[in-house]
This record gives C-alpha cells, sequence and structure tokens, in this order.
C-alpha cells in the first residue's frame, strides 16, 4: 500500500474534522440550552411553555407530593449542581428541604439573591398575609402570604410573563423566541379562561371546605366560597372537636363539597361528607398530581371537571 499523500493526509484530516464537528453538533446545541430547576411541577410547566426547546426543565418536587414536605435525595444535588437557573415558588413554601439543597449544591449562581436563583412569588397577587406577628401557635402560617398562588390563570400569566424575561437575560440571543412563546401562552390561557370562567359561572358563590389553605386563588379567580378548613389550624391535623364544628358549619350553611388534596389522609374528609351529605372531591393542587395532567392547561381542565360535576350532584 502507497503511503498517503500530504494531500490524501490532509483529505483525510478534514474528513474526519467533519465527521468529528457531524457528531459533536448535536452536544453543542443541547449544551447552549439553559438548564433549568424548579422547586415545584407547576413552576416547571411554566417555564417549560415560555422555554421550549431552548431551555432544559426539571422539577424537584413531584406533583403528587406535599410541597411543604419533601424528602431531600443526592440526586436533587446533581440538579441543582449542574443548574443555569433554580426557580422557587417562595413565601416558605419549601423552606423546610430546599434551602440545605440550595447551600450544599455548590453551586455560586443559584444561591439565594444571586443572578440564578428566581422568586416567583414576586411575580404574583399573593392572598392571606397575615396582619400583625405570627407565631407557631396559629399552625403552619406563611409570614408573607399564602404560597398557592399558581392556582390563579392571572398569575400563572404573571409568572409566566416574568420567566420570560428572566429567560431573555440569561439568553439575549434568544430573548425574542421567548417572548414570542411567551405571547402564544398568553393567547391560548386567555381561550382556555373563556372556557373555564363560562363552565364555573353557574356555580359562583358556592360553598365549599378545603382541607388545607391551599385553594384562595382559585376561589377568588372563579368566585367560590371557602367558608372552612379540615385542619384546625394550617399545617395541624383535625381534632374531634374541631371535626364536628366544621361539621355543624357545613349544615349550618349547607356547604356540599369538601375539597382535600392527593397527600392527607381521607379518613376525616369522608366521615365529614358522610355526617353532611357532602361530595369530597380529591382536586389537584399541582400538575402531574394525576399522569395524564402534564401541564398548566391540563390542571385546571382537570380540577374545574371535578368541581362543576361535584356542584350539579348536589344541587
Amino acid at each position: 500500500m502507497k503511503p498517503a499523500t500530504g494531500f490524501s493526509r490532509f483529505t483525510i484530516a478534514l474528513g474526519l474534522g467533519l465527521l468529528v464537528g457531524v457528531v459533536l453538533l448535536p452536544s453543542a446545541e443541547a449544551a447552549k440550552k439553559l438548564n433549568v430547576v424548579t422547586s415545584t411541577t407547576d413552576m416547571a410547566a411554566l417555564a417549560q411553555e415560555v422555554g421550549g426547546e431552548k431551555v432544559n426543565v426539571e422539577s424537584i418536587a413531584k406533583g403528587y407530593q406535599d410541597p411543604h414536605f419533601v424528602e431531600a435525595k443526592p440526586s436533587f444535588l446533581l440538579k441543582l449542581r449542574q443548574a443555569d437557573l433554580l426557580i422557587s415558588v417562595g413565601l416558605q413554601l419549601e423552606i423546610g428541604w430546599l434551602p440545605p439543597l440550595i447551600t450544599q449544591s455548590g453551586n455560586p449562581k443559584i444561591q439565594v439573591g444571586a443572578s440564578g436563583y428566581l422568586d416567583a412569588s414576586q411575580f404574583a397577587e399573593i392572598l392571606d398575609i397575615p396582619q400583625g406577628t405570627v407565631t407557631r401557635a396559629e399552625g403552619d402560617v406563611h409570614p408573607l402570604g399564602n404560597p398557592h398562588y399558581w392556582l390563579d390563570p392571572d398569575n400563572g400569566r404573571r409568572i409566566a410573563k416574568g420567566i420570560a424575561g428572566e429567560f431573555g437575560v440569561m439568553d439575549p440571543e434568544d430573548a425574542a423566541y421567548f417572548q414570542q412563546r411567551l405571547q402564544d401562552f398568553e393567547q391560548r390561557l386567555a381561550a382556555a379562561e373563556q372556557k373555564w370562567d363560562a363552565e364555573m359561572k353557574p356555580y359562583h358563590g358556592r360553598k365549599v371546605v378545603t382541607y388545607h389553605r391551599s385553594f384562595p386563588n382559585f376561589a377568588k379567580h372563579f368566585g367560590l366560597n371557602v367558608i372552612g378548613y379540615v385542619e384546625p389550624r394550617p399545617g395541624i391535623p383535625p381534632t374531634p372537636s374541631h371535626t364536628l364544628e366544621i361539621i355543624q358549619l357545613m349544615k349550618r350553611e349547607n356547604c356540599k363539597v369538601v375539597l382535600v388534596e392527593p397527600y392527607f389522609d381521607l379518613k376525616t374528609p369522608q366521615s365529614i361528607g358522610r355526617e353532611t351529605g357532602a361530595q369530597v372531591v380529591v382536586y389537584l393542587p399541582s400538575v402531574g398530581g394525576e399522569k395524564q395532567v402534564t401541564n398548566y392547561f391540563e390542571l385546571f381542565d382537570y380540577d374545574i371537571a371535578l368541581l362543576t360535576k361535584a356542584f350539579q350532584a348536589t344541587q
């Protein structure tokens, strides 16, 4: 075999270079994506809406978990270590588990106050802000307000706008792309809201009891009246005396629906339902609470279908 000439060696090298380039190209494109970690699936869903193919988004908590209590795992540290941006719900929702993970991740970008840390509550309308001094005797009260604010589509719109703006700052070349994604999301959300509002309009003013105080934003947006809670105080398990008070309240007020998050024991709500003739509805406070609920729109579709069915059954 003849030894390769200079030209042929150049051709071989060029071919290998092109081959390597082809092999590496997808990795380079993938590396360009922003790595986004969110504390909950709801923040992940909104981030994905406006980030599209320019971001990789992962949530720490699962949609069926109580976001107040998430067991820290080593795999979470790896996610956070590689994150360009961390989006939290804030208002101390994750105070029991997220701060240690942030510290232990060793990622300077996502430390509280750093450029890669985004508290989404700054964009939302916050309800139930306590007045005066808050003590532990009042239960698990959030001193900065109720952190379940994403259950209002108006807040979903505000949060998405804030996230799109943050993405544009972090990736200026794709800022127009993120704004286009935001505009598309806002148009689809406006259309969905018209449908949801029409479905809920016949039930404006309906009284409900919820297990935890996770429903005020949803109730305000859709005109429902939350008259009580299965928990005597936030985060405190129901007691026999308080359960009796709730039963008496529901009978007086003719309240026929009890809403329960999927991570709470159904024993007490079911006993309340038996005593009052009320429907016990296990609703979803988060995307991913059921396998078929994979995005922000499907969350409202699912919950509104449950609610309207329960209201129709208790006319």
